[in-house]
């Protein structure tokens, strides 16, 4: 399929003895917000860090199956790992911020890859902190620790810091589950801004926040591939009733 960004067959993932994916396929489309839902513990992490393969520092942890991002298999012996990571940007469920001011935190990608000229790298953190909707909140206190802004500011700062190396999608692991309901919906917009220039695959376990950012969900259940459809399908005509008994809080 012309338009598809991932493409993934057969994988399983396993941690020691213990099955975390079970022979998942599917293909994630360009410029379209993906959803994973199901409960904790059914394999949504697991399955988003085998993308951008910070799975690699789990020594216990066993893969099989193919990964393709733009027909490259990611899974390969002469893959370049730091590569890979440029291209999959990963905002994390508890926002990181370095302990260093909101300009150096944007800035610290663009100044591992070399990048040394200040006006360069002021106007990257500058279209960095815009795309993150956020420069108009920070633009007068640049130099002062991102510690010290909010929790969604925060968010954004290292949404903006993900953006400074140029990924083509980006992994959000409940990237508002712990921001209150302002802090969520601005997260939210940025989400829909964001699909116009990037591949975005989001964990959450809020069913209302996967319907009304995603085109795509994907409901997992004890690591399975239970469905995969359009949002607007799975919410409103789901085709297994293990799904829909998900969706209308019968279980999970």
């Amino acid at each position: 399929m012309k338009d598809t960004k991932i493409r993934i067959e057969s994988l399983s993932v396993s941690y020691g003895n213990k099955p975390a994916i079970k022979n998942i396929s599917m293909n994630i489309l360009k410029n379209q917000v993906t959803a994973l839902i199901g409960p904790s513990g059914c394999g949504k992490t697991t399955f988003l860090k085998t993308l951008n393969r910070l799975n690699d520092f789990n020594d216990t942890i066993k893969i099989s199956g193919k990964v393709f991002i733009d027909d490259l298999n990611i899974y390969s012996k002469n893959i370049n790992v730091i590569e890979l990571r440029k291209k999959t940007g990963m905002i994390f469920q508890k926002s990181n911020p370095f302990p260093k001011s909101i300009f150096d935190n944007v800035a610290y990608g663009p100044r591992v890859n070399g990048i040394k000229n200040k006006d360069e790298l002021y106007e990257i953190v500058k279209s960095c902190l815009m795309k993150a909707a956020l420069w108009d909140e920070v633009e007068n206190y640049l130099f002062d620790s991102a510690l010290k802004l909010s929790g969604g500011q925060q968010q954004r700062v290292c949404i903006a810091r993900a953006l400074a190396v140029n990924p083509e999608i980006l992994l959000m692991d409940e990237p508002a589950s712990a921001l209150d309901p302002l802090s969520t919906a601005r997260i939210e917009e940025l989400i829909l801004e964001l699909k116009e220039n990037y591949t975005i695959i989001i964990v959450t376990h809020n069913m209302q926040q996967a319907a009304r950012v995603s085109d795509m969900t994907a409901y997992l259940y004890m690591g399975e591939l239970i469905e995969f459809d359009k949002t607007r399908k799975i919410f409103t005509n789901p085709s297994k009733k293990q799904t829909e008994d998900y969706i209308t809080g019968r279980y999970g």
